[in-house]
């Protein structure tokens, strides 16, 4: 029999309870449940709402003032402006998709350093620096060659949406919005 998804419940107190241990536990108990990729769900323990992605934004904010932020003001204001866009649910999985991409790639990078050179973890540790040292700016500027290629393909996806759009609407009257300006619109083009 499979396993169930961990539940922990959030009082009011804002306490965490994890139900499989019965134990009050704390955002950093969380995030080792992430680091060990167990399956959990937070819910408020009055209302049953699930409050998952509401803790894992905790963490986030947590690591982001923490240390090194992960992200720039410049990233975090783009972002902001996805939400209520009509792109908002595609930059969504767009973003998901390259982290799973991300993730998948130092996995394998990792199984080749382990097949190399076994599981000594301090040995691990020191290639990984060694690795990251002489290959770190040959691996930005592919992950920014990447970005950049992705960024090219997400603009021309919004581009041919909007001119399917402007095909598809162009016969209607619209209030500000004249009708044959659309048309005139695609033969500029």
């Amino acid at each position: 029999m499979a396993e169930q998804v961990r539940l922990i419940k959030k009082y009011p107190n804002r306490r965490l309870y994890d139900t499989r241990t019965s134990t009050y536990i704390t955002l950093v108990d969380v995030k080792e449940l992430v680091l060990k990729q167990e399956e959990f769900q937070v819910v408020d323990a009055k209302t049953g709402d699930d409050l998952t992605r509401s803790i894992l934004l905790q963490i986030i904010l947590e690591e982001e003032a923490a240390g090194v932020p992960m992200f720039s003001s410049d990233m975090l204001a783009q972002m902001i402006r996805f939400y209520g866009n009509a792109m908002q649910g595609m930059m969504g999985k767009y973003l998901e998709n390259n982290v799973t991409a991300f993730t998948e790639m130092q996995k394998k990078f990792q199984d080749q350093a382990r097949n190399l050179y076994g599981e000594n973890p301090v040995m691990n540790k020191e290639l990984w620096s060694q690795f990251l040292n002489f290959q770190g700016p040959a691996m930005q500027s592919m992950m920014g060659a990447y970005v950049e290629q992705s960024s090219k393909l997400f603009q021309q996806m919004q581009d041919n949406m909007q001119e399917q759009t402007r095909k598809l609407m162009g016969g209607f009257a619209f209030p500000g919005f004249p009708q044959g300006t659309a048309d005139k619109a695609a033969e500029k083009k």
